[in-house]
């Protein structure tokens, strides 16, 4: 590799930096000041002296990373083997001789993917050379662009691409004990709850943010949808969401612009702090190779590889580690260590590096030599980084945990060298439904109430706090809009069908006299939509388990396993409590707990199934979209086989809880790792086209805005008039007290009176007459809160719940239960006939009803269930 100081890159000014400038960047750097993209961009072409300083002040904040790791002076690498697991692929980068196509697979006597066989055989030839890490590479959704590939995943018995990458993974782990590190391209939410089971790390270079590279004519990405900067970034923040150590880094020298390389190291840096889960960033120097049609451009130079990592290493501070790859270089690592990397990435003493065949790996010998000649020891990792090992839960499923600890030094993270690789069972942990902490946390919140009002982790958790505070800063102070209130307020009298996005916007802004208006009219539609009748239910809520580590930032009912207000209910307790609800006469259980990581995919299916032993007769309402798409890829079912299994174990309907707001701008502030507003309704029409009907709900008062408010109201519409399958719409407003993300200073604190009012009469306009049963929630509004819903447009008060801890724990002071009576009384505060009714808002059997009125008033007396 040469050593000249011409740029290998895109469009610059060809005088470069001026002499100030580069020195005001480089004291700025050395003095540890944080750099913007400018001076990034100046020092990325620091040459001469200039980069001998960066790479100077660049090493001494890498050194400053290690000692606090407790590795000084350690440089890092993994054993691996490269599995190449199909080389077809949809997009069409024009630097690449990965990918290929099926005729040349075919002609090579290759199939279209690496059969079981194939990649088990490399696989067990590495353990036997003592590698710990499988490095699974392939193409991005081959299935998509060629038929072969889509024919060969059928003939095996394979839905998709990532289906295998799952299965492989599994097989590997089984049969080979190595970890599988997998970079199967660009993923969505639900592929990454797929395959964070089956492997403890993942990766995709993110290679630049310069759009243009990818929307241009003639770009290095033109023609590769998998190359757009926004989905890749896209890919990133999933990844963090779905706490998966990930691997992410810049190919330089494709034909950027320096401030768009500074432009990409921001960007990691960003995603890097808001979500705590990148744990590897590669800096990658493009090498032209023969037949692409990038052949004839120049490689990127080694002092553009130097300066990158240099500035990287300023950019993403002492903490992150960096690689570049020992054989992309002719052996000059001791610049790159002096530039600031701490590792070499994965190394093998078995396969060829598949994306570089030209390129061989270094033997580890003699880049231990190297490293130790600049006073650095060579120390093996495994593919999941020392710091995430440490870490333990969310990062390392369950099903994984055994196979990373047989290999890992527990003090250290890093790779135990002589321990033997070998298979271990890919299983659920044992003993899922062990009865344990505060089981009696249903009465005791109401009593004792919490331990504390946050989580020791409520620093580290959440993602970074002041991140979120930026991108919540709109909807902190809801706007105002000039629409005619009158104009629109006639609309909605005369046919709120008709109401346009603007009058709706400006009728959910109402006040004064004008909401008073709107909620006459709204109780007006009400009265003519499902008559006067107060409709509730006698129900048990059984929240099962509140041990959760998916970050919802409004949450405060999860929990860590270890944390003082844990708990988790045995299969004969959540029975007890069922049984116990049919006595005192209930027609319904409401089942929801925490992503529990040691609960299976199954457990749900057994939680319904102890219900329906139990009590036959009891409608089993239960399970969010959020818990379905847990339990379809922890067992590797798709979301329609896991529903209709349930359906199976006795599952009748599905509340459509996990919405908060269906909006991903706001769902990205609410919850660091919930899924996605296009999951949640992909979950709930599934289940509708299995006939299992849901409620629907919108939690509203925090960070949104009323235009929030309006998309989400108009979605469900859409939904009900596409599957017909909710039976009603229940309001949620925000409970702050407890709450991570108002306690962080970011949230409102809650709804106010009007919001609360605007929000009820416009879901009954905006709804009408698809979804006619509109419920408001005394637990959170209270008895007088709840009838003035009732005078608004509500016709329904939900249930007597009996136990409560989800909005206990946020902090409403409205208990835990109501009885009949209670609930009849704030009917008749209403001026309305209370009525009794079923999940599916049918009559209720005069059984039920005269066992409710004989235990009415009495359930306290029957709490807590306990062993």
């Amino acid at each position: 590799m040469t050593t000249s100081a011409t740029s290998g890159t895109g469009p610059a000014d060809p005088a470069g930096p001026t002499e100030n400038s580069l020195r005001r960047a480089l004291k700025r750097a050395r003095d540890g000041v944080a750099l913007d993209v400018s001076e990034a961009a100046v020092l990325l072409q620091a040459r001469g002296e200039h980069l001998d300083a960066l790479t100077a002040s660049a090493a001494r904040v890498r050194d400053a990373g290690l000692e606090a790791a407790g590795r000084p002076g350690v440089i890092t690498y993994s054993k691996s083997v490269f599995v190449p697991l199909t080389r077809l692929c949809r997009d069409k980068c024009h630097y690449c001789t990965f990918v290929t196509v099926p005729g040349k697979l075919r002609r090579a006597g290759h199939g279209m993917f690496m059969s079981p066989d194939e990649v088990l055989d490399i696989a067990r030839k590495g353990a036997a050379l003592g590698c710990k890490e499988a490095l699974i590479t392939l193409g991005d959704k081959p299935e998509d662009r060629w038929p072969e590939a889509r024919e060969w995943l059928d003939a095996h018995g394979y839905d998709d691409t990532i289906a295998y990458v799952r299965a492989i993974s599994v097989r590997i782990l089984e049969e080979t004990g190595l970890l599988p590190h997998l970079n199967p391209g660009v993923l969505s939410w639900t592929d990454f709850q797929r395959l964070k089971p089956v492997a403890p790390s993942m990766g995709m270079m993110l290679e630049t943010t310069a759009t243009r590279l990818w929307s241009e004519p003639g770009g290095p990405h033109h023609g590769s949808p998998d190359k757009e900067p926004a989905v890749r970034l896209r890919v990133l923040e999933d990844a963090g969401r779905s706490s998966v150590p990930f691997t992410s880094g810049l190919l330089i020298g494709i034909g950027e612009t320096y401030e768009e390389r500074a432009e990409s190291l921001f960007a990691l840096r960003k995603v890097s702090r808001s979500y705590h889960g990148i744990q590897e960033l590669i800096i990658q120097n493009f090498r032209a190779k023969p037949d692409t049609a990038m052949r004839g451009m120049p490689d990127a130079e080694l002092d553009e590889l130097v300066a990158t990592v240099a500035v990287a290493r300023h950019i993403m501070g002492p903490s992150a580690c960096l690689q570049a790859p020992p054989n992309l270089v002719d052996a000059e690592y001791e610049r790159l260590i002096g530039a600031g990397i701490d590792d070499w990435g994965g190394v093998s003493p078995l396969t060829i590096d598949h994306v570089n065949p030209e390129r061989p790996w270094p033997q580890i010998e003699e880049l231990a030599a190297k490293s130790r000649a600049v006073g650095f020891e060579l120390r093996e990792r495994l593919c999941v980084y020392p710091e995430f090992v440490r870490r333990g839960e969310p990062w390392l499923d369950p099903r994984l945990r055994p196979h990373v600890a047989a290999l890992a030094d527990p003090a250290t993270g890093l790779a135990l060298p002589d321990a033997p690789v070998v298979g271990r069972p890919w299983q659920e942990p044992d003993e899922a439904f062990t009865a344990s902490g505060r089981t009696d946390l249903h009465t005791a919140i109401d009593t004792e109430g919490r331990t504390s009002d946050r989580r020791e982790d409520f620093d580290e958790v959440y993602g970074d706090w002041a991140a979120l505070r930026e991108a919540a800063a709109p909807g902190m102070a809801p706007e105002r809009i000039d629409t005619d209130v009158r104009a629109a307020l006639a609309t909605a009298a005369d046919d709120p069908t008709r109401l346009t996005d603007d009058e709706a916007l400006a009728l959910l802004h109402a006040d004064g006299p004008a909401l008073d208006a709107l909620c006459k009219v709204a109780d007006d539609v009400r009265k003519s939509a499902v008559g006067d009748d107060v409709t509730y239910i006698v129900t048990r809520n059984i929240n099962f388990t509140n041990v959760c580590y998916t970050g919802c930032r409004f949450c405060a009912f999860a929990q860590r396993r270890t944390d003082a207000d844990a708990y988790t209910l045995s299969l004969d307790q959540v029975a007890d409590r069922a049984e116990q609800a049919w006595e005192v006469g209930a027609v319904e259980v409401c089942m929801q707990g925490g992503i529990h990581p040691d609960l299976p995919g199954t457990a749900y299916f057994d939680i319904a199934r102890a219900v329906k032993a139990r009590v036959p007769g009891m409608h089993v309402h239960a399970f969010s979209p959020m818990e379905v798409v847990n339990g379809a890829t922890r067992t590797g079912m798709s979301i329609r086989e896991w529903l209709s299994a349930a359906k199976e174990a006795g599952l009748d309907s599905v509340p459509g809880t996990a919405a908060e707001i269906l909006d991903d701008e706001v769902r990205w502030i609410l919850t660091k790792g919930k899924l996605p507003a296009a999951t949640w309704i992909e979950v709930i029409e599934t289940a509708h086209e299995l006939g299992l009907r849901s409620s629907s709900t919108m939690m509203y008062g925090h960070v949104d805005q009323p235009r929030h408010w309006l998309g989400h109201l108009r979605t469900l519409a859409g939904i009900q008039q596409r599957t017909g399958g909710f039976t009603e719409f229940v309001t949620l407003p925000f409970i702050h007290t407890n709450a991570p993300v108002y306690l962080a200073g970011i949230a409102r604190p809650g709804p106010t009176v009007r919001d609360n009012r605007a929000v009820t009469a416009m879901a009954r306009l905006l709804l009408h007459p698809h979804i006619p049963n509109i419920q408001t929630s005394w637990v959170k509004l209270g008895t007088e809160g709840a009838a003035e819903m009732l005078r608004s447009g509500a016709n329904d008060l939900g249930g007597t719940l009996m136990e409560e801890t989800i909005s206990r724990m946020a902090g409403s002071s409205y208990g835990s239960y109501k009885s009949v009576k209670d609930l009849i009384a704030v009917a008749d505060a209403a001026g309305r006939p209370a009525k009794p009714r079923t999940t599916l808002y049918g009559p209720v059997p005069e059984e039920r009803q005269r066992a409710a009125r004989d235990s009415d008033g009495h359930l306290p007396q029957l709490l807590p269930v306990l062993d």
